[in-house]
């Protein structure tokens, strides 16, 4: 494994623990709706993505002109998951929707780049997404004997992180095609995340009304805007310039693990014994991860945009 890979991973990883707090955060603000929620969440962070990376979008606005469609899609699949993600934590649970809606996506992933990119995936990459499958689905049966949570909302909220989990796994495509075709990384997530940043405006300005209710309230939406959004998108964004889609997502699948955990320390929720299997499952897709390679031939590292960040390297 080279050494940029390997930080690639370590970024994305990353990423993903500070993803897995999303859910709990939005507990400690339960007037606040999860459209809400979402709008402000990836609204305003990906608003943040593009100003940060005004300079290097304004110098690839030719590249992202010709790639418009791919941009438009992307944009409008970021619209997509947060209110599809939230709406399912709300719907089912902190641990099953946040499950569902990240194990989903690199089985969805995995599709785009085998059916559109007509890019083969290795053995290592299916058994990974199968374990994480597996993990999940584990999961879910656990969050189904919740006899607090009727059965009908569990199932509700399974369909709408299965809607998030394609969203996820097309926005993160399109970033790493963009990529792919020589726009920099700064230019490709500032034009997906800014356009669907763009989109959920509106939403947000129905919606965000409850989170200038209390000092708590709006510290919950500045934390998910900033810390987990924000932030989590720049090292996402780093991290895919080293590996493929398929990987990305795939080593994502931490996320569900960590939220299913503080699910249980801080929120109250109760995992059972199939809950706590289905995470050691999703513990043993990132050792397979981090033995060999998922995808010999989306994985190779690329050098990593010179051009950023567009201000203040640290």
């Amino acid at each position: 494994m080279t050494d940029g890979r390997r930080t690639g991973l370590l970024a994305i990883t990353v990423t993903s623990l500070l993803w897995g707090t999303t859910g709990t955060a939005a507990t400690f603000a339960p007037d606040v709706g999860p459209l809400a929620i979402g709008a402000a969440a990836l609204g305003v962070g990906g608003l943040l993505q593009a100003v940060v990376g005004a300079r290097v979008l304004h110098g690839a606005r030719t590249q992202l002109r010709h790639r418009r469609g791919l941009v438009i899609v992307g944009a409008l699949a970021v619209a997509v998951y947060p209110l599809a993600f939230y709406s399912s934590m709300h719907t089912a649970g902190v641990a099953v929707g946040s499950v569902v809606s990240l194990a989903s996506a690199p089985l969805a992933s995995g599709v785009l780049e085998r059916v559109v990119d007509r890019r083969p995936l290795s053995r290592w990459w299916v058994l990974a997404a199968l374990l994480g499958v597996l993990g999940s689905v584990l999961l879910c049966l656990s969050g189904l004997d919740d006899a607090a949570r009727p059965a009908g909302a569990t199932v509700l909220g399974v369909l709408l992180g299965l809607v998030a989990g394609a969203a996820y796994a097309v926005y993160s495509w399109v970033a790493h095609r963009l990529m792919d075709e020589g726009v920099p990384r700064a230019a490709a997530m500032g034009a997906v995340f800014g356009g669907g940043g763009l989109l959920l405006t509106p939403v947000l300005a129905v919606t965000g009304a409850p989170l200038l209710a209390t000092p708590q309230d709006l510290a919950v939406g500045v934390y998910m805007a900033l810390v987990p959004m924000f932030l989590g998108y720049l090292l996402f964004g780093y991290g895919l310039t080293t590996v493929s889609a398929s990987t990305a997502t795939t080593v994502t699948l931490t996320e569900p693990a960590v939220a299913a955990v503080l699910a249980v320390l801080v929120v109250g929720e109760r995992l059972t014994a199939v809950g706590w299997v289905g995470l050691g499952v999703i513990a043993v897709v990132l050792v397979v991860l981090a033995v060999a390679p998922t995808n010999e031939s989306g994985d190779a590292g690329r050098p990593v945009d010179p051009g950023w960040p567009p201000v203040g390297r640290p």
